[in-house]
């Protein structure tokens, strides 16, 4: 039984430096404080920005944030699908955590 141990550990890959500091699936966030983040919400609602803070419930602040928003309609006559966007820059703006589906940090070189 420890053979099936040794071979299921000696597998396993040393992750890089930064990981260690992740405990938390949130550690991963608070590691993008200071960095622009891409953040999806409900609604076809997306967001890019700096991220300045975070709490537990996913309540987002963010500087120089360029929003996103999908409008989505359907033609009755063609039954086709027409899809517009309207963006909107904002110098600070708080989101509630309630309406954040995804939270992308930035790629880190290992």
């Amino acid at each position: 039984m420890s053979e099936k141990h040794e071979i299921a550990t000696s597998s396993i890959q040393k992750e890089p430096a930064y990981t260690e500091a992740i405990r938390q699936p949130l550690d991963t966030v608070r590691l993008a404080l200071g960095e622009r983040v891409y953040v999806k919400l409900r609604g076809e609602r997306e967001l890019r920005g700096k991220l300045h803070g975070f709490d537990q419930h996913m309540n987002i602040l963010l500087s120089d944030a360029e929003e996103t928003i999908t409008h989505i309609k359907f033609d009755p006559v063609t039954n086709e699908e027409i899809t517009s966007k309207t963006t909107k820059t904002s110098e600070m703006i708080f989101v509630r955590g309630d309406l954040v589906i995804l939270v992308s940090i930035p790629r880190r070189a290992a």
